[in-house]
């Protein structure tokens, strides 16, 4: 691994850790034991370094969607979700932060992948419809509301489970597939169950608790 290589990997650790906006490259220097002299001869600023680990990370998520991205399947869409999952944990820092996720050098590409995705979304709904796997739209808007949750579930999973606290045990593509699941035509959950099993389907979460002097405190 060249110096480059290495100071991209140990700062994407580092500002996971301890944030972008609250690290000084002295720092980052002192934490990855070289000299600020001898970072910045790699690294002009953090800005420079923030552009690096972008571009790192989306070169490996374009490699990643280029190995599943066929016909608009809800194969691909489980694909989809569980790349950026996986994404989210490696670089937290970006997914975390507004003032990252608003910074010149990351907003435009987040931009162009929340186009993609969501029209991802509506091809994979679409191509549902089209093979008799979903029922067709009940209401206008509806499934391109849920093109957009869809979206917002995966890409938002990370912050929620930040705010909520260490105990949230759901699973962000079971509630994807709770909303999704309704609108499959018999022939749609067949298939379903055919790619993904019946197990999925048991274990959408807890059961729902309708007993309101549970669920109400007066």
């Amino acid at each position: 691994m060249d110096k480059k290589a290495f100071i991209i990997q140990a700062a994407t650790r580092y500002f996971n850790e301890h944030g972008y906006m609250t690290v000084s490259l002295f720092q980052l220097a002192q934490h990855l034991g070289m000299s600020r002299g001898n970072l910045t001869y790699h690294f002009k600023d953090k800005d420079r370094l923030l552009d690096a680990i972008n571009e790192e990370m989306w070169d490996k998520i374009k490699s990643e969607r280029n190995k599943s991205r066929q016909l608009p399947s809800f194969q691909n869409l489980h694909n989809e979700i569980q790349l950026y999952y996986k994404f989210q944990k490696q670089y937290r820092f970006i997914f975390l932060d507004s003032h990252v996720l608003n910074h010149p050098l990351v907003k435009q590409q987040f931009r162009e992948m929340t186009t993609q995705s969501i029209a991802d979304n509506k091809a994979a709904i679409a191509f549902a419809i089209q093979l008799g796997n979903m029922k067709p739209e009940t209401y206008p808007g509806m499934y391109n509301n849920i093109a957009l949750i869809t979206w917002m579930l995966t890409f938002f999973w990370l912050p929620q489970q930040v705010i909520r606290g260490s105990k949230t045990t759901e699973d962000g593509e079971r509630l994807i597939w709770s909303i999704l699941i309704p609108h499959f035509t018999p022939k749609g959950l067949k298939s379903f169950k055919k790619f993904f099993g019946q197990d999925i389907l048991d274990s959408l979460g807890a059961p729902f608790e309708y007993d309101l002097n549970h669920l109400i405190a007066f």
